[in-house]
């Protein structure tokens, strides 16, 4: 743990006891599980461009996009927040899996003018959410970003606009040790601070799946509508998995995706089997992503058989297992009956 890491999580343990474990509909919350991968140099637009499933070398630095890693076979290694500015290209990814991911990924920088490091340590990311964001922001960030994907840019850091979830705009702000620290008495006398279950419950609200250790090399990404969300350009050129990738959106239909799900009196975890009860000697889909929103109620993202939505029952585990409550997505799905 680094010097800057450590008078992080030191203020952080000071401020423990004045954290909601509720949910909020304005609220602040610090995100230590992620990492954050820093890609500069020359080529380094172009490396990307050719390792990942969306347009790297047309991003600008008032975008934030999504994008994934395949491998050959066009399975997702990781899900990123990919953004610019002018030192490089930044991935936010889970950080129980960036170290791996990172190696992969110098594995084909061969001869290209790159260097990639893990930046993780020097950004402290604070999710913030509501209509009251404005307020607690205005004076770092003057004006926020008005849509969901923009990116403002200045010296107290960056503050990236996200999905809505039920409702409420939510934003990123990466910014250093410092600054996080001056900023937190302001910022929670306008919000509330949460434990980051609220944002990650919010990413599965707003239906964005994240790959984590337990669901890697499981899905091509049309399998968690990660096309839909922004996350796959089919213009571009050749990436790990691409030909597979292009396939699956173009010769047939589309036999599985994701859904958001309820589930009552059962601990859900990503990487979970689901079953169908009409099939129930195999499984039928995977937790991509849980989080509870009550004591006894947890909402997940999962991938699935589109077949065993329309045949029977879904149930978590085995056939017999706690069932499933399919809730509606947030967007429109382009293969929709």
């Amino acid at each position: 743990m680094t010097e800057i890491t450590s008078t992080w999580q030191e203020f952080l343990k000071q401020q423990a006891a004045n954290f909601s474990a509720e949910l909020s509909d304005n609220f602040v919350t610090p995100l230590n599980d992620l990492g954050i991968i820093a890609v500069c140099g020359d080529d380094a637009a172009s490396f990307l461009h050719n390792q990942l499933t969306n347009d790297v070398e047309h991003l600008t630095s008032n975008q934030v996009r999504r994008a994934g890693y395949c491998t050959p076979k066009g399975r997702l290694l990781a899900s990123f927040l990919m953004w610019k500015n002018q030192q490089g290209f930044f991935l936010q990814l889970p950080k129980e899996i960036q170290a791996a991911v990172q190696k992969r990924m110098q594995m084909f920088i061969m001869r290209s003018k790159v260097k990639m490091a893990d930046v993780s340590d020097s950004q402290i990311v604070l999710a913030l959410g509501g209509n009251a964001v404005g307020a607690a922001l205005a004076k770092w960030f003057p004006n926020l970003p008005d849509a969901p994907y923009a990116n403002i840019e200045n010296e107290h850091g960056c503050l990236m606009r996200l999905d809505d979830a039920q409702g409420i705009a939510r934003y990123q702000w990466h910014t250093t040790t410092e600054m996080a620290i001056t900023a937190w008495p302001g910022l929670v006398e306008k919000l509330t601070p949460v434990d980051s279950r609220v944002w990650r419950l919010g990413e599965i609200e707003a239906g964005i799946p994240q790959i984590t250790l337990a669901t890697q090399e499981q899905f091509v990404p049309q399998m968690i509508n990660f096309e839909v969300i922004g996350g796959v350009n089919f213009k571009k050129g050749c990436y790990p998995g691409q030909e597979i990738v292009a396939r699956s959106q173009y010769l047939g239909k589309l036999k599985r995706r994701a859904v958001i799900a309820k589930i009552v009196s059962a601990e859900v975890a990503a990487g979970m089997a689901v079953f169908s009860s009409a099939d129930p000697a195999q499984p039928c889909g995977m937790i991509i992503n849980a989080e509870s929103s009550t004591s006894d109620t947890f909402i997940c993202i999962l991938e699935i058989k589109l077949a065993a939505l329309e045949n029977g029952s879904v149930h978590l585990g085995s056939a017999d297992g706690a069932p499933l409550t399919v809730l509606p997505l947030p967007y429109a799905m382009p293969d929709a009956n």
